[in-house]
């Protein structure tokens, strides 16, 4: 009997663990091996397995994400990757777009291209915009370029032409003649990872599916070889950035679609939730070992876009990062975790992140050699975690190591004693964090102050108090599983595929029966991979236009029922795009044509989601009743109460408080108190009125 499930989040430095079974959920975290990542899993799944008696072909499912792609990404450590493109295009990846990410900086910087310029070469052809050939593709020129990316050392090649996403012809032929030459190669076409209309974010979207493509394959290759060595036949699937999940083989051709999984995850799992307790409008706040994310939820529904910035570099401001044109769940992830590094710059400031420690040789404190001072060790120094809190993930904890990387990279610098520095690392990361949620904020047009946040992540209960003060919220709630939360997201997760197009179509001229057909398109496109990962399952689809008033920059994303329209299409659409621009603008702009430039469609794998268990694996190791914490009013340590989650149940306690839970600690410090509430959660609420 097929009655098991396994939710795997691998991390920057944590990988983590959710085994559903018929009775609950248990848990699991372990350090990431970031040389392979994919042994920390093997690691865990036989534990789990072992400990909790289960037989191998009880596994029905396990759901994988990771932040493989997002890493190798970040850190510019992917493979030998050249783009062929268009002659005279070469340069599009350079130069970009007319977008600035600070206007009035006359030296302003933009990140590097992934692919650098000798490596991008010009082959001749040309497309016109409505796809017709102008020039045929010179095939001689790709014999000849073969041999020179052979000679280089190639592993993987991004084919992006112009107007291909009108016409892929000239591109499927580049691909057929260098796939011949050049056995081994990866090859990732513009015209099948992001088949819309801009030839940067398309250029770039590609780019970065080939950067990471050789990287992910051989990582995907040997997860399944590990786990048929643990006669583990069930499928395998990964979480896609977009909150779906897919079959392996489509994970391996368009490894661009996961780079924002684990977060994604996450984001789910906080939907979920908010759901559960009725909440509308939810700031999800998830802080792991590598990375800060903060997501906005409303009615029980993450946020979504068509696109995101991959690597943002300037204090977390939009056009600052690398474009990718792929539906997301719409997240800012920032380098803000428990292992991010401090140091005090030239001028004597202290900073922190973006750059980690990961696992290995991970913060001082680990002991596996890591020598510089992280936020880990900070808040074990200000008595916010203890040695005990690391026994389960097998790390031994030295909290000497600690004290002595904080005297010798902030307060030496500083003229500080070890936890005054201490506070000064916590301080400096969570107005990072707050800032990266007041930026989203700020470009969505939301009000923080009346949203609720879920917290979670291994980091999200401790440092969420801190965080609430600095946006005004007042209420927070840290879920059961809190330290686990992406891979709980994982379980609760279907089978989802999103697919795009770009179309010239103004209303005036609707063609209803093209309308139908590139819908008709789409969905068969979509319902294929949909049916890989959820075979025989019915299917539901949401279909999504895009469309602006005819010279503006911005569309309005509008939801409708069906691609079906009638010779009326154009009137009906025209009308529904009016409501919508009145309704977000106050006034539609009647004398002004509207056009439709690109069609979506989401399609889900039909029924209700898997719904992750209660955890039932709650801490019970003895805490004593009192444990030394920093308090920034007096500058010192004032004993704290410690408790257990299972404490709250009678009644409501007030700051300041510890509450541990496996994988994460809550802190609750004063002009807080905690209660239980339904589902076992935790909700701190804030009175100023205890505050001090």
């Amino acid at each position: 009997m097929k009655d098991v499930r396994l939710g795997i989040d691998v991390g920057g430095t944590f990988t983590d663990f959710a085994l559903a079974l018929p009775d609950g959920l248990r848990t699991l975290k372990l350090p990431t091996t970031p040389a392979a990542p994919e042994q920390a899993i093997l690691d865990g799944v036989a534990r789990m397995m072992r400990d909790h008696a289960v037989a191998s072909e009880r596994v029905e499912s396990i759901v994988h994400g990771t932040t493989l792609a997002t890493n190798a990404i970040i850190a510019r450590r992917g493979a030998r990757t050249a783009l062929v493109t268009t002659a005279g295009l070469s340069d599009v990846l350079a130069m970009g777009d007319e977008g600035r990410f600070d206007q009035y900086d006359v030296n302003i910087i933009k990140p590097e291209p992934l692919i650098p310029r000798w490596w991008r070469y010009g082959v001749t052809e040309r497309l016109a915009a409505d796809g017709s050939v102008l020039l045929p593709l010179d095939e001689a020129a790709l014999t000849t370029l073969a041999e020179i990316l052979r000679a280089e050392g190639i592993e993987s090649v991004a084919i992006c032409f112009l107007h291909a996403h009108v016409n892929p012809a000239h591109e499927r032929r580049a691909h057929e003649i260098l796939a011949a030459l050049l056995p081994g190669v990866f090859f990732s076409l513009s015209s099948e990872v992001s088949p819309e209309r801009g030839e940067y974010a398309r250029f770039s979207t590609t780019a970065a599916n080939a950067y990471v493509q050789p990287q992910v394959a051989a990582y995907l290759d040997r997860l399944e070889t590990g786990l048929a060595g643990q006669r583990i036949e069930a499928p395998v699937f990964m979480f896609l950035s977009n909150g779906g999940l897919c079959h392996l083989d489509i994970a391996r051709r368009f490894p661009i679609r996961l780079v924002e999984s684990g977060p994604a995850g996450g984001a789910v799992f906080a939907a979920e939730l908010a759901r559960a307790l009725g909440e509308d409008q939810i700031l999800a706040f998830d802080m792991g070992g590598t990375t800060a994310k903060v997501c906005l939820i409303d009615k029980g529904v993450p946020r979504r876009s068509p696109s995101f910035e991959m690597a943002r570099e300037h204090m977390h401001r939009q056009g600052s990062g690398l474009p990718a044109r792929i539906p997301v769940i719409d997240l800012v992830e920032i380098g803000a975790g428990g292992g991010s590094l401090a140091r005090v710059d030239g001028q004597r400031r202290l900073r922190v992140g973006p750059d980690s420690a990961g696992s290995d040789p991970g913060p001082a404190c680990y002991a596996r050699g890591g020598l510089q001072a992280a936020v880990t060790d900070a808040n074990l120094q200000l008595g916010r975690l203890a040695a005990a809190d690391f026994d389960d993930s097998g790390i031994g904890i030295d909290a000497a190591l600690a004290t002595r990387a904080l005297q010798a990279d902030v307060g030496a610098p500083l003229g500080l004693d070890p936890a005054a520095a201490a506070a000064a690392v916590a301080e400096v990361v969570e107005e990072q964090m707050a800032g990266a949620a007041r930026e989203h904020a700020r470009e969505k047009g939301v009000d923080l102050r009346a949203r609720t946040i879920i917290a979670f992540g291994g980091g999200g209960g401790i440092h969420a108090a801190s965080i609430a003060r600095k946006l005004g919220c007042t209420r927070i709630v840290v879920p059961m599983g809190a330290g686990i939360g992406s891979a709980i997201g994982f379980l609760q997760a279907q089978a989802v595929f999103e697919v795009s197009r770009s179309v010239a179509m103004p209303v005036d001229r609707f063609d209803a029966a093209q309308f139908r057909q590139i819908f008709d398109e789409m969905a068969a496109e979509a319902g294929a991979f949909v049916a890989a990962a959820a075979p025989g399952k019915p299917q539901s689809a949401q279909r999504t236009l895009f469309m602006r008033y005819r010279g503006q920059g911005q569309t309005l994303q509008i939801d409708i029922d069906s691609g079906a329209f009638g010779a009326d299409g154009g009137a009906v659409l025209r009308d529904l795009f009016q409501g919508h621009y009145a309704r977000l603008y106050k006034r539609a702009l009647e004398s002004i044509p509207v056009e439709i430039t690109a069609l979506s469609l989401r399609v889900a794998a039909g029924g209700e989601p898997a719904q992750a268990l209660a955890v039932t694996d709650p801490l019970t190791r003895r805490l004593p009743d009192e444990a030394p914490l920093y308090d920034l009013a007096s500058r010192g340590m004032i004993p704290a109460r410690q408790v257990l989650r299972a404490a709250l149940d009678a009644g409501p306690l007030h700051g300041p408080l510890l509450i541990k839970d496996p994988g994460t600690t809550i802190l609750v410090p004063r002009g807080f108190r905690a209660e239980r509430i339904d589902g076992g959660h935790v909700l701190l609420t804030r009175d100023d009125s205890t505050e001090v």
